[in-house]
């Protein structure tokens, strides 16, 4: 424990000093000029601070103040040593921040009964700041393994949707990462960035529900079978829609609005501008993309810019002219995730 005295009499300084080493085992620092002590406590975070009330720079209280308004001294007991009686000039220190006074000149039992107390004190608030400390980093350890785990569980099912829907891993992966991009170049904040990011792959998770004939057909569906496609966003939404988890709720969002059109001739509701929510209309134009850079049963995969192309141009019908702008601001790094794999699917990433 480490004690700063500050006193404009050397003597007192002095005699305080040496009452002190008697009865505790600190590292004590005197001071007679307030201002250097002040500036030695911008350095060291002593655990207990005696200060006299009367000096001729900065009396008791101004040192108080300025204490109180340090980082690291919220806290710590502070006695002000002072022979005024007044009530005002204790209700003035009081109301600085001291905790406790000492009256001048001081008598040594009072004084060690004080100290000894307070450094009692101070021990206990250092130990709850220990705790809390620990329990901060145990919280952070334990939410960042049940991150893992639920990034786990979202890249399972989704890649196990992916696989009955003809799709793969890599359309999983950059559909996730394309729309995070996108969020980032729309200037959301990193806890969205990641929702999307996560959410995004649950957005075809209602294909479940969806025959396998029509799912794999190789060939154009009939009309009847379109509609039987369409029913893969109700299913989807139900799935995840009775969930109060924030996830959860950007994950039926995208779900529930990604077919959707600025224009509002998309489905199922036929919302149009900013009716759909963001989430879904990030996650459009990050699905659109992929789906038509990727080779399926019934189509030939597009030349990556000829897509983009298309993405660019279907700006204020199809896409938010907004969601297309970041996507074009973003460009260079989605275009990379289009370059020849330098190894083998890797589970979902956040970044954050």
């Amino acid at each position: 424990m480490s004690l700063l005295i500050i006193d404009d009499s050397k003597s007192s300084l002095l005699a305080l000093e040496t009452a002190v080493r008697r009865f505790a085992s600190c590292d004590i620092e005197s001071f007679a000029n307030p201002l250097e002590a002040l500036e030695r406590a911008k350095l060291v975070e002593f655990d207990i601070v005696l200060v006299d009330y009367m000096m001729p720079e900065l009396s008791g209280i101004d040192v108080i103040r300025h204490l109180r308004g340090q980082r690291g001294y919220e806290t710590v007991p502070v006695v002000m040593i002072t022979s005024q009686t007044e009530r005002s000039v204790r209700l003035e220190a009081l109301e600085a921040g001291a905790t406790d006074f000492l009256a001048k000149p001081f008598d040594p039992l009072e004084l060690e009964a004080r100290i000894v107390n307070l450094l009692a004190l101070r021990s206990a608030q250092l130990a709850l700041v220990d705790r809390a400390r620990s329990l901060d980093q145990a919280f952070r350890r334990a939410s960042e393994r049940a991150d893992m785990r639920e990034q786990e569980i979202i890249w399972c099912l989704a890649q196990a949707m992916a696989s009955r829907d003809g799709n793969t891993g890599d359309h999983i992966e950059r559909v996730a990462t394309i729309s995070e991009l996108i969020a980032e170049g729309l200037g959301m904040d990193r806890i969205q960035r990641r929702n999307i990011y996560l959410a995004a792959p649950l957005h075809d998770i209602g294909k479940i529900g969806i025959p396998d004939a029509i799912l794999q057909k190789p060939g154009k569906l009939e009309p009847h079978e379109i509609e039987k496609m369409r029913e893969h966003v109700p299913i989807g939404v139900s799935i995840l829609r009775n969930s109060s988890a924030e996830l959860s709720r950007v994950a039926t969002a995208i779900i529930g609005a990604h077919h959707e059109k600025w224009d509002g001739t998309g489905y199922p509701q036929g919302l149009a501008g900013e009716q759909i929510p963001l989430e879904a209309r990030i996650v459009a134009v990050a699905d659109v993309f992929d789906a038509l850079c990727s080779e399926r049963p019934y189509k030939q995969a597009w030349p990556v810019e000829t897509a983009y192309a298309e993405i660019i141009a279907c700006s204020g019908t199809h896409f938010d002219p907004a969601c297309v702008a970041a996507f074009r601001r973003k460009w260079p790094a989605i275009r990379t995730l289009f370059d020849p794999p330098a190894g083998k699917d890797e589970p979902l990433r956040s970044h954050g």
